[in-house]
């Protein structure tokens, strides 16, 4: 069974009963998934920048947005317009995809896994995980990699606060730290 249909099926009613929700609308649900890699040394290399997009077109299944520097800083002899990184947004069935991957593949690859830390949540029922390797996903081929890159992967959720967000993604099955 496919995790949207677990949410569907399952996660929405449970969620439905704890919080007393008396409309199927404010039941919280996952409306985006944002994953972001910066690149500091694209700043000199510039082929950095290829292979971080290259990297996250494999593991997203999505072409990468270039982002650009917005302000000008001397002391990391960066210019305003400069690029910087690349970022992908996923929505529908890419971002249900790419949460079953993270959530089943990605992340009990990673080395010594003892669960994810609960407290990454901003207030509004959004998560955002930090990924130090790429190589966690199975679509990159460790002999071609270059550099070690590290990702954030943002969950935005129409939850309304910590607690209800916090719910949504332990009954998706995120393994969060007891």
């Amino acid at each position: 069974m496919s995790l949207k249909t677990y949410y569907e099926n399952e996660v929405a009613s449970k969620l439905q009963e704890t919080f007393a929700f008396k409309n199927i609308h404010e039941i919280p649900k996952i409306d985006k998934i944002v994953v972001n890699m910066g690149l500091g040394e694209a700043i000199q290399n510039i082929k950095v920048l290829d292979s971080a997009q290259a990297e996250l077109k494999l593991i997203t299944g999505q072409a990468p947005v270039v982002t650009r520097a917005k302000k000008s800083i001397a002391a990391f002899k960066l210019r305003e317009g400069m690029p910087i990184g690349c970022m992908v947004t996923l929505r529908r069935r890419r971002m249900w995809d790419f949460l079953e991957k993270l959530i089943n593949i990605a992340l009990p690859r990673v080395r010594d896994f003892r669960g994810i830390s609960g407290k990454a949540f901003d207030g509004f029922g959004n998560y955002t995980l930090g990924i130090k390797e790429q190589i966690i996903f199975p679509e990159i081929d460790y002999d071609k990699v270059d550099a070690i890159k590290g990702m954030n992967i943002t969950i935005v959720t129409t939850a309304k606060n910590n607690a209800e967000g916090k719910d949504l993604l332990k009954l998706l099955g995120m393994p969060f730290r007891n």
